[in-house]
């Protein structure tokens, strides 16, 4: 199986398992991410190109599957995974914290840039529930489950590639 395929099946089937499995597990009011899981570390380990295609093509999976929005959740999660493939190349993929440092900023920048998409388009959203109420919860599910995720995604995408993306060197 090809490195291209292997990205797009763990995308297809965290979209999948979101929208019928994950997303109807509510604990405490919020939900875990399985899509934004899965996704960090496609961006973390091969570059902001790949994780912005995966993020896209994962949300627009999820509008579709969802009949949510066309194009919301496709623009967040391509947002998402370019910026976590930068941080992963500007500041190394084996530092400890960052894994979980891209994981807080992420859930965090989808949960304010959702609100602010639906805001923009006109929908109505609570404030409170958006942003307070589901996102503390959704956290603390993402975190908890981000580490065995992010180190299960890790060794699938270890297996057929001895290369890695390079590190971006700054100058100055």
């Amino acid at each position: 199986m090809t490195d291209n395929v292997l990205v797009a099946a763990m995308v297809f089937v965290a979209a999948l398992l979101q929208v019928t499995l994950v997303a109807s597990i509510d604990i405490a009011g919020g939900t875990a991410d399985l899509l934004l899981l899965t996704l960090l570390p496609i961006a973390f380990l091969r570059g902001s190109v790949a994780g912005a295609l995966a993020g896209f093509f994962g949300g627009l999976l999820v509008d579709v599957m969802t009949l949510d929005t066309l194009g919301i959740t496709a623009l967040l999660y391509a947002v998402a995974g370019y910026w976590a493939g930068r941080y992963g190349e500007t500041t190394g993929r084996d530092r400890m914290h960052a894994p979980v440092l891209a994981l807080l900023v992420a859930t965090i920048g989808i949960a304010y840039g959702g609100y602010a998409l639906h805001f923009l388009l006109g929908e109505e959203v609570s404030a409170r529930v958006a942003l307070y109420d589901t996102l503390v919860p959704s956290l603390a599910l993402n975190l908890v489950l981000g580490i065995p995720v992010y180190a299960l995604c890790r060794s699938l995408l270890a297996r057929g590639r001895a290369d890695r993306v390079a590190e971006v060197q700054l100058l100055g």
